[in-house]
């Protein structure tokens, strides 16, 4: 009686040393999630990147100084000027209170970061929860192995470190955690019907709420996995715990958060939750009937139920179908309009009849923007470069080698599928939908991606390294065997009873007759049985790999694994670790560090009026205000279309005609970006074209065509007229011939078309040392320079009654 308690001894000792190492894995993993992240702040310094984020700097900061209450309460006055914006009910709130917490509780430590450190490495910190939050979702799907290799996967995946390396302080920082560990509270619920778990899910999706827009991805594909359920037969009441609470409990929370309010029940991303939460109490309903009556009772009572549901729920898309037809965007916000229909978009809905070719087509990386379309329905959306569809080599850069490990995910998904592994494979197919509609969106992709592909790997080497196991416990037991027993080492079985043999003492002869009783009953119920049990026709299926094919195999998926880390780490050092307000460049004669917008906003903070206002495209707002601390005209929120189409009527208009218009938003200082000297493509020039596409949706008189020639922008000799003539043409290219004695615009390769020109309304007051930022001031009416002309007997007839003052027109735009 010793041997089970050495061997119970034995498995819970395995099963405690199991879980430590478990837990110092997922250490190291939290770590890797971390450090990956920090080559931007090692290579540069420790800066916010890009141009949302340095409004999210911006709040912070006002939180952490003022406290909550007044954070709820401001109103901007230096951004959107005249029209100002209430920052508390306009944003995600969720990033920032995160960042003001922690560095409550580290000040409170007494650790003293300051407000711009903490931003800094508050994606980093939440990439390591986001991993653990992937471990634990994939557990429940497939198990610890899985967890591991899918939390492996996603802390160094390129598509999220684009979005969490140190510095990157958006939105997404800590929404892609709140997704993913709401999906698995989720799947927790679903797999124990616990009501705790519901409510902790609940919270969840506040969280996620709180953070980003894209929660609206959550409260329709939990919904789309639940009809699902529902119509494959998998109902069961641990379906309705983990569904019914979150609907309930999530939209009241959600309804909390000012930026959303009852947007939660009055907008159709909303609205598949309610349909399906009606489906799901009718369907419970019909169950619970049908456990307690007998079949003729219950086909009375079924007739019943369904007659009063079909009415609830006729009732019900009645109510949604009045709020929806009395919206103009049938109750959908532009983005979900450009998600649900990329290709016509002047036809929101025809992707009800036509979504399953589109889906064909964006899995064959068809599916593009027509630019035609996009500038004629929502051109402020698709101007965006992240909003733009990806190409394949995105994909391969962003996911890599994961993209050739997902079917093979998908195919274990289905070995059994269950309703957590549905709800994975229903999560990648939606995600990849979206992802080729919006290269934004791949960083929703890249979880399901990690979690599909380290199930692959999980299942791959459980198999293989199982055959080779085998194959060589039968290589070396076969010469201890007899000559009688040599055919029958093929078995599984037999070599499991050999261990056992070999460790039962010589003495315990009872329990060896308990052993041949027992197999002689096995021996029975397998003659009573036509076929052998499952378990026992994998384990012989798994023997047919060879031990060379399984060893050959085990070794490409290491020398696989080791080309993705390897492309994880370049990705993470070389393409997304450079902040985009600090360029570099390496030529033949080193590194060249431009420092051009730092060095502009430096001088506007210094050199100008706190009260002045600055105009530029809306790309550069939140840096203006939070770097220069000015006031601007447009920033990067877009809330306002026509005061953003009023800016590029500006910047697409004659020079004298932008200065009226420039001079009615009290603008003093003009900025704009030019990268033809230094070769900087992301500059406004190569923006104008959505400048005059916004401005001509609002300003009929501001025509594409005008601008092109033959189809075509140029900026050269061929350029048209009123594209030599405009004052983003003109604020770009001044001056621009002393460069090189040319004009040679090194983004366009090209020299430009019109390059000795002088300015009458506008002064030039700044240019970086790289050209990049150039800053202008507007000149006021009296001290404007008239040009030289030859005063004819007509031309003085006409000017004697006209002002001196330069007030010769009424202003069209007060």
């Amino acid at each position: 009686m010793a041997a089970p308690v050495d061997r119970s001894k034995g498995s819970t000792l395995r099963n405690a040393f199991g879980g430590v190492l478990c837990l110092f894995i997922l250490l190291l993993i939290g770590i890797l999630a971390f450090s990956i992240r920090l080559f931007s702040v090692i290579k540069y310094e420790s800066v916010i990147h890009e141009f949302d984020p340095y409004f999210n700097y911006r709040v912070t900061q006002f939180l952490t100084k003022n406290g909550i209450y007044d954070f709820w309460n401001w109103f901007d006055d230096r951004t959107w000027y005249p029209l100002g914006r209430v920052i508390g009910g306009t944003v995600y709130p969720g990033l920032t209170l995160t960042a003001g917490t922690m560095w409550w509780i580290l000040n409170s430590l007494n650790i003293p970061l300051s407000v711009e450190t903490v931003c800094v490495f508050t994606a980093p910190v939440f990439s390591a929860n986001a991993a653990w939050a992937t471990y634990l979702l994939t557990k429940e799907v497939k198990g610890t192995g899985a967890g591991l290799t899918a939390a492996v996967l996603l802390a160094m995946v390129p598509s999220y470190i684009s979005r969490s390396v140190a510095g990157s302080y958006d939105n997404e920082a800590v929404a892609i955690f709140a997704l993913i560990f709401t999906f698995y509270l989720y799947i927790k619920t679903l797999n124990t019907g616990s009501l705790f778990y519901a409510t902790l899910n609940a919270l969840s999706y506040f969280y996620m709420v709180c953070s980003w827009g894209g929660y609206t991805f959550i409260i329709n594909l939990i919904p789309m996995h639940v009809l699902l359920c529902i119509m494959t037969g998998r109902y069961s009441s641990r379906l309705y715990i983990a569904y019914a609470p979150l609907v309930v409990l999530g939209t009241l929370l959600a309804a909390l958060v000012p930026v959303v309010g009852f947007n939660a029940v009055m907008t159709s991303e909303h609205f598949a939750s309610f349909v399906v939460f009606i489906i799901i109490h009718v369907v419970g309903i019909v169950y619970f009937i049908k456990g307690i009556l007998p079949p003729k009772m219950f086909k009375v009572a079924i007739t019943l139920v369904l007659t009063f549901g079909i009415a609830i729920c006729v009732g019900a898309l009645a109510i949604l179908v009045a709020l929806v037809a009395s919206s103009p965007t049938k109750g959908w916000s532009g983005r979900s309009l450009s998600l649900l229909d990329p290709l016509e978009q002047e036809k929101p809905f025809t992707f009800i009849k036509d979504g399953w070719k589109r889906l064909v087509w964006v899995l064959m990386g068809t599916a593009r923007f027509r630019q035609d379309d996009a500038s004629k329905y929502i051109p402020i959306i698709a101007s965006v470069s992240e909003h733009q569809p990806p190409t394949w080599p995105s994909y391969f850069m962003d996911i890599n080698v994961l993209a050739f490990l997902v079917p093979a995910g998908i195919i274990a998904c289905f070995l059994p599928l269950s309703d957590a592994s549905s709800f994975a494979v229903l999560y990648l197919v939606t995600s990849v939908y979206f992802s080729g509609v919006m290269v934004r969106l791949m960083l929703v992709l890249a979880p399901a991606a990690c979690i599909m592909s380290g199930i692959a790997l999980s299942e791959s080497f459980d198999v293989l390294t199982r055959s080779v196991k085998l194959q060589l416990a039968k290589l070396f037991d076969s010469p201890l065997s007899t000559a009688g027993d040599a055919n029958d080492c093929s078995s599984t079985a037999h070599n499991d009873v050999v261990k056992i043999e070999k460790q039962v003492p010589a003495n315990k002869t009872e329990e060896v007759k308990d052993r041949s009783s027992k197999r002689n009953r096995k021996k029975d119920k397998e003659n009573a049985e036509k076929a052998p049990p499952a378990k026992l026709r994998n384990e012989k299926k798994l023997l047919v790999l060879p031990l060379e094919a399984s060893a050959v195999a085990i070794i490409l998926l290491v020398v696989l694994g080791s080309l993705y880390v390897i492309h994880c780490v370049w990705a993470a050092a070389e393409a997304y670790s450079a902040p985009s307000i600090v360029l570099t460049s390496r030529s033949s004669d080193g590194l060249h560090v431009f420092d051009d917008f730092r060095e502009a906003y430096a001088w506007l903070r210094h050199n100008t009026e706190v009260d002045d206002k600055v105009a530029s495209w809306w790309d550069y707002g939140y840096q203006t205000t939070a770097m220069a601390n000015r006031t601007v005209i447009v920033d990067n929120n877009t809330w306002n279309n026509t005061h953003i189409a009023t800016v590029g009527t500006a910047m697409s208009s004659p020079e004298k005609e932008a200065w009226v218009i420039f001079d009615s938003l009290d603008v003093k200082y003009v900025l704009v970006v030019f990268g033809g000297l230094i070769g900087y493509p992301s500059d406004d020039i190569n923006k104008f074209l959505w400048m005059v596409r916004i401005g001509g949706g609002v300003f009929p008189h501001i025509k594409e065509p005008d601008y092109l020639r033959d189809g075509q922008y140029r900026i050269d000799a061929q350029a048209t007229s009123t594209m030599l003539n405009c004052l983003m043409y003109k604020l770009s290219y001044y001056r621009f011939v002393e460069t090189d004695g040319k004009g040679f615009d090194r983004v366009r390769r090209t020299e430009i078309g019109k390059k000795h020109f002088k300015l009458t309304h506008f002064e030039e007051v700044f240019t970086t040392h790289h050209w990049m930022v150039r800053i202008y001031k507007l000149k006021p009416p009296k001290n404007r320079i008239r040009g030289k002309s030859k005063k004819s007997k007509t031309s003085s007839k006409l000017s004697s009654g006209t002002r001196r003052d330069g007030n010769t027109k009424r202003n069209p735009w007060l």
